[in-house]
């Protein structure tokens, strides 16, 4: 018994043992096999996935597509491009194509292929000084093409003539070079059916030529102009005359020019942002298919007789943020289809009588932030707003003086209105100047005696 009992012992622990230990270890092991080999499967699916979306070649620009009726517009504007995005980026080849505020320097031959049926082109903002001859060959339904703000010093004819309905063209706020390469341009830009071409742009050089406008320049007197001296060179000819042309000074410009100072847009309505650009007037040269104009954050202290005169289509015009204090009556005038008017955080106190008066259309009138003063004064604006209830107004509080501050200017035009009301008067003891008796003897004269009747008569104070 006791030799027997450690084998009987060892005997039922290896019964006790499972069967199919071994068997288990293979199938493990054949299951780490198809785990191992699924998950070198999915990092190599993921690292294809990851590699196409790291690689920009195949990435398309990340603009924002939204259309109008029959046109898709594709707004690409100030995503950092350095180059034209390929058309087949997008789900279809777009009818507008904005490109403003991105880092393109070159324009190269065929740019723009597989944009055939583009309308309208926006390149405004760049930093181009390549265009080469052929860079919008293939661009004939093109209408409206956008150069401005870049640094473009010459450009050739032959580069305009694949656009045959091109019929808008900005090149202004570019240092145009006027000399002998500008020739074929100038040439086209002055022919009278492209009044439309190139309005604004101006020459940077040379000095005699510069702020003159391109269509207003001499293309003979072009090539005519002497190539710059040298440091080392002789400045007198042969004939000891002095073989420069003299400096002229450059025209003298009394405001400021507003498609230089401003930039321009055209889509998805013509607008302009002259924002922050501490102008201290409305600038001039409004273009006048301008419909929304922004002048906020500068420093406007006064509105004159027809500065918006250009504009006659501007529908939304903001001046807020300004230094504001005074509007002539004829500021605002020929502004017959402006629709919002923002005149909130200026200096204004109240409205000159008739400064309202072109605004047949308005219907909305930003007026917070200003220092209305509750007297007579600011009766107009309040009668004027009376007579055009559809306009919606905002910020029409007092300021001064202190006992009426922050209270509403139509409340205080009526509580003035009824207390004056309250003061008409019928005594005749009140009649007491002459000019008051005068009026009583002149009404005496006027009507015949038998028709005279004793009257009373009323004396309003208006003051």
């Amino acid at each position: 018994m006791h030799v027997t009992s450690p084998f009987l012992l060892a005997l039922l622990v290896l019964l006790l043992l499972p069967p199919s230990t071994q068997p288990r270890k293979a199938s493990q092991g054949k299951g780490l096999r198809v785990g191992r080999h699924r998950h070198r499967q999915n990092r190599v699916r993921g690292g294809g996935r990851q590699g196409r979306s790291g690689d920009s070649s195949h990435k398309g620009p990340d603009c924002s597509e939204f259309s109008n009726p029959g046109n898709l517009f594709m707004d690409c504007q100030g995503r950092k491009l350095s180059s034209i995005p390929s058309a087949l980026s997008f789900s279809r080849p777009p009818d507008h194509l904005l490109l403003a505020r991105n880092l393109i320097q070159a324009l190269r031959n065929r740019a723009f292929s597989g944009y055939e049926g583009l309308r309208s082109l926006d390149l405004q903002q760049n930093r181009i000084s390549v265009l080469e001859e052929e860079a919008f060959l293939g661009l004939t339904h093109l209408t409206s093409l956008l150069l401005q703000h870049n640094h473009l010093s010459t450009l050739s004819e032959e580069a305009l003539i694949p656009m045959q309905s091109l019929r808008y063209l900005r090149l202004h706020d570019n240092p145009w070079s006027c000399h002998c390469t500008l020739e074929s341009l100038v040439r086209t830009l002055q022919v009278p059916s492209n009044r439309n071409l190139g309005n604004h742009a101006r020459c940077e050089e040379p000095f005699r030529l510069r702020g003159r406008k391109l269509k207003r320049v001499d293309p003979e007197l072009l090539c005519l102009e002497p190539e710059p001296i040298s440091a080392t060179a002789d400045p007198k000819g042969e004939d000891g005359r002095n073989a420069t042309v003299p400096l002229q000074p450059s025209p003298f410009r009394s405001k400021p020019d507003a498609t230089t100072v401003c930039h321009t847009y055209l889509f998805p309505t013509p607008h302009m942002d002259c924002r922050s650009r501490d102008l201290t007037e409305v600038p001039s040269d409004i273009p006048r298919e301008i419909v929304r104009m922004d002048l906020s954050q500068n420093s406007l202290r006064r509105l004159k007789g027809r500065d918006f005169v250009e504009a006659s289509r501007l529908r939304s015009l903001n001046l807020s943020h300004n230094n504001l204090e005074d509007m002539d009556t004829a500021s605002l005038s020929g502004l017959l289809h402006l629709h919002e008017l923002d005149l909130s955080n200026n200096s204004l106190r109240f409205f000159h009588y008739g400064v309202l008066e072109d605004l047949y259309f308005l219907s909305l009138l930003r007026l917070d932030g200003n220092p209305w003063v509750c007297d007579y004064s600011i009766h107009y604006l309040v009668y004027w707003l009376r007579l055009h209830p559809g306009v919606t107004h905002s910020g029409l509080l007092c300021h001064s003086p202190p006992e009426l501050r922050g209270k509403s200017v139509e409340d205080y035009v009526h509580s003035y209105n009824r207390a004056c009301s309250q003061t008409e008067q019928t005594d005749p003891e009140l009649w007491n100047t002459a000019m008051e008796l005068q009026v009583s003897l002149e009404e005496k004269e006027v009507e015949p005696a038998n028709l005279r009747r004793p009257q009373k008569y009323r004396l309003t104070r208006l003051n």
